[in-house]
């Protein structure tokens, strides 16, 4: 029986191409890995409280982060949902970002991005695409176009901080309606 080239052809490839050798194809172990470059976990549907001087700061939830680890510091990058509840130290949820994406910081600090909408438990409500909590001073920052709403008006400006309670701020640049009595 005589086999059409194409087949011979392949047969040929087959044979003559395979895996090579163990002896001789034997890898080191790549003992260089940096994990900063690669993440260290990764997870679905997460929920994160952080801690600071024994109290709950703050609690995120999101559907997916990823862990990177740089000299025993981790930097968690969050998407899908993300939900942070900033805890003030009687434990009241006085504020609550959601935003597209996140990144918490090793020093807890986070920057959040994409459709941020902060809502304080005063019905202060700040719309922006960018933000930084600094949980040092416990201050939110951005220096984007913010629109802040409550129940006295709205404002608009460039760039604003506040507390993370939401209940003294700063709008720079500002312009805007508002009821003084």
């Amino acid at each position: 029986m005589k086999l059409p080239a194409f087949f011979l052809f392949l047969a040929v490839l087959l044979s003559s191409g395979g895996c090579g050798a163990p002896e001789k194809e034997r890898r080191s172990l790549e003992t260089d890995f940096k994990t900063e470059n690669h993440p260290v976990q990764e997870s679905w549907n997460i929920k994160l409280s952080l801690y600071e001087a024994g109290f709950r700061n703050a609690t995120v939830q999101a559907g997916h982060a990823t862990e990177y680890r740089n000299k025993e510091k981790n930097t968690y990058y969050i998407d899908q949902r993300v939900t942070v509840i900033f805890y003030e130290k009687d434990g009241t949820p006085p504020t609550t970002l959601k935003a597209d994406k996140a990144v918490i910081l090793p020093n807890h600090d986070i920057e959040a991005s994409g459709n941020v909408v902060i809502t304080a438990e005063n019905n202060t409500v700040i719309r922006t695409t960018a933000i930084k909590r600094t949980a040092a001073d416990r201050m939110i920052r951005s220096n984007r176009h913010v629109t802040i709403s409550g129940p006295k008006g709205t404002l608009e400006g460039e760039g604003f901080e506040s507390d993370h309670a939401l209940k003294r701020y700063r709008i720079f640049r500002g312009s805007g309606e508002a009821l003084f009595r």
